[in-house]
């Protein structure tokens, strides 16, 4: 999910394609003519290592925790829910623990993309649901994927 939010903010800001930096892939701009500086990087690393990209890119860019913003699949929130905020739990999230260690805190922003959860607590199955195809239709994961990306952009342009 977060890939593909960061995917439509590029897109949407019209930022060059994205090059390997950082474990991951890096672009950099304008969210548009005298909107803020961004830089958007999609980890390469396993999820669950995601600060080992993030963690040096943002001591590179010179980046304060506050002004960085997370997007991600969240499995306790139901199909379609989206909640924006700015520190709290890691719920047991594997690649916000790591992001945590790298970063040296967790009081940065994030965009939880709700994906619900699947009937079982088995970690392998849970895996595969959040790892796997959609089960919901196209349709319904694209409007779900472009009111995060809404939400993301209003976290970056307006600190909402």
């Amino acid at each position: 999910m977060g890939f593909r939010v960061a995917d439509r903010l590029i897109e949407g800001w019209d930022l060059p394609r994205p090059r390997k930096k950082f474990a991951g892939e890096l672009t950099e701009g304008r969210t548009g003519p005298g909107g803020p500086r961004v830089a958007v990087l999609k980890p390469q690393t396993f999820m669950n290592e995601a600060g080992r990209s993030v963690g040096p890119a943002r001591g590179a860019l010179r980046v304060e925790l506050d002004r960085v913003l997370v997007v991600h699949d969240e499995i306790d929130l139901p199909f379609g829910d989206i909640r924006v905020r700015l520190g709290g739990g890691l719920a047991g999230h594997n690649g916000l623990k790591s992001l945590k260690r790298e970063l040296g805190g967790a009081d940065f922003h994030r965009v939880r993309v709700g994906v619900g959860r699947p009937d079982t607590t088995d970690p392998d199955l849970v895996a595969a649901y959040v790892l796997g195809r959609w089960r919901q239709p196209s349709g319904e994961v694209a409007d779900l994927v472009a009111r995060a990306r809404e939400a993301a952009e209003r976290v970056v342009v307006e600190g909402a």
